[in-house]
């Protein structure tokens, strides 16, 4: 199909898997952001679920397989893909982070796209992970991320190269990718794009061999992004499954802008202040812990989850009440207040989790989990005993627990507060939790200032 012969048509545009749930609201920001209507459901949405938002372009559900096994995903994407696929959208996107950390025994990208095109079909599988607006770079299928204004190569990067379950080994995504899935990959690089072949490069991959083709699709900059936009649209055919990050949504959109199918300007408006705000963080990068130490300065009260009491079932609810009943007397005295189970990849809580977790008879990812679902009842217990505007949750384990425990149904994007993590509106029957503000906030997400931008706006 031509771009000449080409609109867009009424009804979905993209239905999306999230992987984690900050992943989710990302690609929801994006799309949303751009004019394209978007709401992103916890469960596999039912027609009824759907009539609540007239006018929706865009679908995404939001999952937890990118801290699962091959296992559990062969159990559970299956299910979600079909749903979404019966929806109709021409594109499945299985949204990952953009940071693309997976390996093969936990968030297997690969695993989830041989799921994805059993169930969608198509004769090639874009993959587009550079999303500049979030300073991640590939170039030529070796993908970059920016920290403080310093670029890095995945594996140097400062917190992805040492990252507790999934670390970075390996900054060119098609040997990445291969120890996950024998299927074959292929690469339509910068040059290509600038050039005007990215058209017959996919050719020459789709021709290689029997069998559809993992397509990583370079994107440095806006010229990129738009072309890496239009070869995706342009060359859907009956549809396609596209294991991407949320620079999927940006080069998509950038496409439709171009083609005169979306404003040439929409945005979203700035978040506005509110008195004081509730946060847990289960991340443990630098840059949370930078903003960790700039909430404490700033008159947050700030207090730690002691991992290995949460870890042990005749400790753990002490441990709840102790936190809760610090970041009670804040929120009752006026203060904002931040519970964090960590404070940086050199954090001695973050050094000592293997032993915490052996010592529990927990794997390192049940014990992460089980320190998610902690962080999670800290922060239903507080919504249960103040009457809060607005929450924020950064880490994307922390943030599907935190999500899942309070009856949330969907979300929509209300504002702007930082790239990738917007204020979110919670959808659900329960009145107390319909209408509650979120930020939910991946680790690598927003400056040092962050806790300030969530509570102050503008």
């Amino acid at each position: 199909m031509s771009a000449a012969e080409d609109t867009l048509a009424d009804g979905l545009l993209l239905a999306y898997y999230g992987d984690d749930f900050t992943g989710s609201t990302d690609a929801m920001e994006a799309m949303t952001a751009a004019g394209v209507p978007t709401v992103l459901f916890l469960q596999p949405p039912t027609p009824e679920a759907l009539q609540r938002f007239p006018g929706v372009r865009c679908v995404g559900l939001a999952g937890s397989s990118r801290g699962r096994s091959p296992e559990w995903m062969a159990a559970h994407l299956p299910q979600a893909f079909a749903s979404l696929k019966a929806l109709g959208a021409p594109i499945l996107h299985y949204k990952v982070c953009s940071t693309f950390d997976s390996s093969p025994a936990v968030g297997s990208i690969g695993c989830a796209i041989e799921i994805g095109l059993q169930h969608m079909g198509g004769d090639w599988s874009p993959t587009v992970v550079g999303a500049p607006r979030l300073r991640r770079y590939q170039v030529f299928g070796h993908l970059f991320a920016a920290v403080d204004g310093v670029g890095y190569r995945l594996d140097r990067h400062p917190t992805m190269s040492r990252h507790p379950v999934t670390p970075m080994g390996e900054s060119d995504l098609r040997r990445h990718l291969a120890a996950q899935t024998p299927r074959r990959t292929g690469l339509v690089d910068m040059v290509q794009l600038k050039a005007g072949d990215a058209q017959a490069q996919l050719t020459v991959c789709r021709q290689a061999e029997a069998g559809a083709p993992i397509v990583f699709i370079d994107v440095m900059d806006d010229e990129t992004l738009l072309e890496a936009g239009r070869l995706v649209w342009t060359q859907r055919g009956g549809g396609l499954f596209s294991a991407s990050s949320s620079g999927l949504s940006y080069a998509l959109t950038a496409y439709w802008r171009s083609q005169g199918w979306l404003p040439a300007s929409t945005g979203l408006p700035a978040a506005a202040p509110v008195p004081m705000i509730a946060a847990v963080s289960g991340s443990c990068s630098p840059v949370s812990a930078s903003q960790i130490r700039w909430a404490r300065a700033h008159g947050f009260a700030t207090e730690r989850l002691d991992i290995a009491a949460c870890l042990l079932p005749d400790r753990r609810e002490a441990e709840l009440q102790r936190v809760l009943a610090q970041a009670g007397a804040a929120l009752s005295a006026g203060r904002s207040a931040l519970v964090f189970s960590a404070e940086g990849p050199d954090d001695t809580e973050v050094l000592a989790f293997d032993q915490h977790a052996a010592r529990a008879g927990l794997s390192r990812a049940e014990a992460a989990r089980a320190v998610g679902a902690c962080l999670a009842e800290v922060m239903r217990r507080l919504l249960d005993q103040h009457p809060l505007q607005r929450v924020v949750v950064a880490g994307g384990d922390s943030s599907g627990e935190v999500a899942s425990v309070l009856g949330i149904e969907a979300l929509t994007v209300l504002a702007r507060v930082t790239p990738g993590a917007p204020l979110c509106r919670a959808w659900s029957a329960n009145p107390r939790r319909d209408g509650l503000e979120l930020i939910l906030k991946g680790g690598q997400m927003g400056g040092e200032a962050f806790y300030g931008q969530a509570l102050q706006g503008g």
